[in-house]
């Protein structure tokens, strides 16, 4: 005897719909509040950092070190504090994505410290871009080019000390700092 067939709900077609839907206004929500990043950002790049790169056993003198932009720590508007994040994660992703990276670092740390650079770069540019703000021109020029003025000075000193582990301990620090001034620019 044929059993009958049992009638199953076709949400196979519906369902790519469905969750669309119900991630834009997730994402909406998130991108309106002032704090683009979410509170564990540092704290877990900070985590993935030092796991990462672990200090030298050797003391490294750090002389020369660039200095944070102030002007970027005096922003009071957010849409522009999310833009300027989003500049930092972008040249955080180049440093840290080259291959003179030191072979003594923990390569599974550098990976998932680089895929949680690109998610957050992710997460703000959909932000960003939903909230009509993804443009050059919406962050002052010279905003952009402390920026680049201050990740420059931080590739210059790799390639004076020959990507040496001490010039990597100084990035690593550097971007130590980097990430609380970050911290204390998106709250």
């Amino acid at each position: 005897m044929a059993v009958p067939e049992t009638t199953q709900p076709r949400l196979q077609q519906s369902t790519p719909v469905i969750l669309l839907l119900l991630t834009v206004p997730a994402t909406t929500c998130t991108c309106n509040h002032p704090h683009a990043l979410d509170t564990t950002f540092s704290w877990d790049s900070l985590q993935l950092l030092r796991t990462m790169a672990p200090s030298p056993m050797q003391a490294c003198q750090h002389q020369g070190a660039p200095i944070f932009p102030s002007a970027l720590l005096h922003n009071s508007h957010p849409q522009q504090a999310s833009t300027i994040a989003l500049h930092i994660l972008y040249k955080l992703f180049t440093i840290f994505s080259s291959l003179s990276t030191p072979e003594h670092w923990d390569a599974w740390a550098q990976d998932a410290f680089l895929n949680h650079l690109h998610h957050h770069i992710h997460h703000l540019e959909q932000c960003l871009q939903a909230n009509g703000i993804l443009s050059k021109r919406k962050t002052p020029r010279n905003l952009r080019l402390s920026i680049d003025k201050y990740f420059a000075s931080i590739q210059d000193f790799l390639h004076i000390h020959n990507h040496s582990t001490c010039a990597w301990d100084h990035v690593r620090l550097q971007v130590r700092a980097c990430f609380q001034h970050m911290d204390t620019l998106i709250r």
